[in-house]
């Protein structure tokens, strides 16, 4: 088992320890995450949990002590786990959550104690929230930018939604109306379902009714096989696409039949094969896939394992340049690290080239996005 990664009974013995004083210096390096192995977003968060073994021991000469909580998914629990890590360990570096509701408690926690935080999961970053905060995954607006240009390529002119009833749900019916709108595109429809639902019949049937081209789902993880299912059982025969927080096997496996021909926007991790090899994107992708599915057999590959394994890919172009004025366990640590997440550029990870600014805080350009579709079974590039 990697070092790096404490066991449960490790994690509640360190979260055990007295407070260290809040200018103290440490031999290693400290980072805490919460993420949600348990509850409706479990397969998000357990791929990047499994891809923390993947990841470096110490970074810069210096160890690095991991620690892991479970938030459940809910945002009290990530404000709760938030907490012990500045407050009890002292922490270096914040991460989480796995979905967007918990990771803005997180964010919220990590701007307000002046700790580094990588985001996870997208989530909307409010100037309350951007200094000390960035994110991982692809933004919405990136990822919905070429799912509308593939719905304009197809001739689509009508679209319905369906989506989560939070803020991730909002994000999507928001950028369509932004982005996908002005491009022509009329929406004729919107439902909404909660992420523990067992059904979503009566949005479906809205849906069908209102004749839709095309349907776009904002969900994620193994929930947002609901309306496929459904969907295509109720036989509606348009595209229907899907943003990158469904991007995994488990899409496949739960919607079963139902995914043939689903329209995916996923971040290159899922497909590093089919890259040119000057793509700074495919050696950490490679190496990923490689290491995880010879573990966790072959096609486990996920864009979620992508985000924590990436959080690592950054943090050792950033690390050693806040080694250089900084000792680990201190506030002025924290900022060297803040500091060089804006100053290094062209940071190249399995998910795309990350070039964070102030204002920019995922940093990511169109080398972060491809599209794919399921083919018997199986991701394969979209036409």
């Amino acid at each position: 088992m990697n070092k790096a990664l404490l066991s449960a009974a490790t994690f509640a013995a360190v979260l055990a320890l007295p407070a260290l004083p809040a200018s103290a210096q440490t031999s290693e390096i400290t980072i805490g995450i919460s993420i949600s192995t348990t509850g409706p977003a479990a397969a998000l968060g357990i791929p990047e949990r499994n891809a923390l073994e993947f990841v470096p021991k110490g970074i810069g000469g210096m160890p690095l002590k991991i620690i892991v909580l479970d938030d459940g998914g809910d945002p009290t629990n990530a404000t709760t786990n938030a907490r012990r890590f500045v407050t009890e360990s002292k922490a270096d570096v914040i991460m989480g959550s796995s979905t967007t509701p918990p990771t803005v408690a997180v964010s919220t926690v990590a701007n307000e104690a002046g700790v580094p935080h990588l985001s996870l999961a997208p989530f909307p970053i409010t100037p309350e929230r951007a200094k000390w905060s960035v994110a991982m995954p692809q933004p919405v607006p990136l990822m919905g930018k070429g799912i509308y240009e593939h719905m304009k390529k197809h001739n689509v002119k009508t679209v319905g939604y369906i989506g989560y009833s939070d803020s991730y749900g909002d994000l999507w019916f928001n950028d369509l109306k932004t982005q996908g709108v002005p491009l022509g595109l009329t929406i004729v429809d919107e439902e909404r379902y909660a992420r523990p639902d067992t059904s979503v019949t009566g949005q479906v049937l809205k849906l069908i009714a209102a004749n839709p081209d095309a349907i776009l789902v904002g969900g994620s993880g193994t929930a947002a096989a609901l309306p496929q299912t459904e969907l295509r059982a109720r036989g509606y025969k348009g595209l229907i696409y899907h943003n990158h927080g469904a991007a995994s096997m488990d899409f496949i496996r739960i919607a079963g039949p139902a995914a043939e021909g689903v329209i995916m926007a996923s971040g290159p991790v899922m497909n590093p094969e089919g890259q040119p090899d000057s793509a700074l994107t495919k050696k950490p992708g490679l190496a990923l896939n490689t290491a995880y599915e010879a573990k966790y057999g072959a096609n486990s590959r996920s864009q979620f394992a992508g985000h924590s394994y990436d959080a690592f890919k950054i943090l050792e172009r950033v690390v050693p340049v806040a080694l250089k004025t900084a000792k680990p366990g201190t506030p002025e640590f924290r900022e060297a690290i803040r500091q060089a997440l804006i100053s290094e550029k062209e940071l190249a990870a399995s998910q795309g080239v990350y070039n964070f600014t102030e204002k920019d805080r995922y940093g990511l350009d169109d080398r972060a996005r491809i599209l794919l579709t399921v083919k018997d079974g199986k991701y394969v590039p979209a036409q």
